[in-house]
């Protein structure tokens, strides 16, 4: 998309490293000196606390490093296998809107997946997209494919998106994930779809435009 850099790690980047970089490029952002950026990444193994995480929803606290996020939300997993999209947006020009910036969020992941012919779906009150397990032959379940997290400093957006393709799914068991106990977690492997990670670079650069573009689609309202 014009205007946007797009930056992608082939190599896990530390989580530290990946922190400081958002701050640097979101006070850039903020100075006109830099362009906004989504980074597509995979870290290491770990595990990252927004600032509403309980300590009670770290299980196993020894398993893997735990950072402090400074994102909204609980405690969530990041590993390989896994696509981060960190996106540094200047949402005071675009309106300011943090319900808005968090449906598209939403709706961008929901977009790719379709690409993939997987059915994400919102949850009014749960933030993320959830997959309907039935369509898998697990009647009665649903589960979580993807999180997002947001932080916004002087109307610049920070953190982002966390898309399963083919993590290891038991790296989740060392945390309750989002805070969420009562529904488990998936991914597009577990699904049955084999996809590479360029493969899902690709698709998320082919839906952001018609999300975050100049003729973005209007964000409809979550029904109940």
């Amino acid at each position: 998309m014009s205007g946007i850099e797009w930056k992608i790690s082939d190599e896990a980047v530390a989580y530290p490293d990946a922190l400081a970089f958002m701050e640097r490029r979101v006070a850039e952002i903020r100075a006109a000196a830099a362009p906004e950026t989504v980074w597509l990444l995979e870290h290491p193994p770990l595990y990252t606390a927004g600032t509403s995480a309980k300590p009670s929803d770290l299980v196993q606290p020894g398993r893997f490093p735990v950072h402090a996020a400074g994102r909204g939300g609980q405690y969530t997993y990041h590993g390989p296998g896994q696509r981060i999209a960190y996106v540094m947006l200047d949402l005071q020009a675009r309106g300011g809107d943090l319900r808005d910036y968090v449906w598209r969020l939403e709706e961008w992941l929901i977009r790719t997946l379709a690409l993939f012919a997987v059915k994400g779906e919102r949850r009014c009150g749960r933030v993320g997209v959830w997959v309907d397990l039935s369509a898998h032959g697990r009647p009665g379940r649903e589960a979580k494919i993807a999180a997002l997290g947001v932080r916004v400093r002087r109307g610049v957006s920070y953190h982002g998106i966390a898309l399963n393709v083919e993590p290891d799914l038991s790296h989740f068991n060392g945390i309750v994930p989002c805070g969420i106990a009562e529904h488990g977690v998936t991914s597009l492997a577990d699904l049955g779809h084999i996809v590479t990670l360029p493969e899902v670079d690709s698709a998320l650069m082919a839906t952001f435009g018609e999300l975050f573009g100049p003729e973005a689609t209007a964000r409809e309202s979550c029904a109940a």
